[in-house]
């Protein structure tokens, strides 16, 4: 099926693009969460405004990528959660509380979308994550769980 991302799919592509990927995945996972429309003629058109968005919206050069990226690595956050005794927490630390959390540090805004987590952070402690800041480079940012 052929469709317009929305949004950045990690492997698949960048917002704006067409790409071709199996009916299933596009029904069951793109559609629905919004990462995706159907491509059409008259959608066709709408492609040039996602990307011009895309371009307003995204770091444009690899020396703006390195300037943030030493931005970020040089932010101390803390994210204060709710949790267990045995310092599980309850729930898990999602990208967004990670942006938001960098963001009150006194770093850069970062978009949630570009934050990848290696595996869900459901404990207290340190735990490291990167920020996709363009498709060559990426910062790895230190992230400090405490019980709040």
């Amino acid at each position: 099926m052929k469709i317009i991302l929305t949004h950045e799919v990690s492997g698949l592509g960048a917002a704006g693009d067409v790409v071709d990927v199996k009916d299933g995945y596009a029904r069951n996972y793109l559609i629905p969460r919004k990462f995706a429309i159907r491509w059409t003629k008259g959608g066709e058109k709408d492609v040039e405004q996602i990307r011009r968005a895309r371009k307003i919206h995204e770091i444009q050069t690899i020396e703006q990528a390195n300037v943030v990226k030493a931005q970020l690595e040089g932010v101390k956050v803390r994210l204060a959660v709710r949790s267990g005794d045995a310092g599980r927490l309850f729930g898990s630390v999602t990208p967004a509380d990670i942006a938001s959390a960098i963001k009150a540090s006194g770093g850069p805004e970062v978009d949630k979308r570009r934050i990848e987590l290696a595996a869900p952070i459901k404990t207290l402690g340190a735990h490291e994550t990167s920020v996709r800041l363009h498709p060559e480079v990426a910062a790895k940012v230190n992230i400090e769980v405490v019980a709040g």
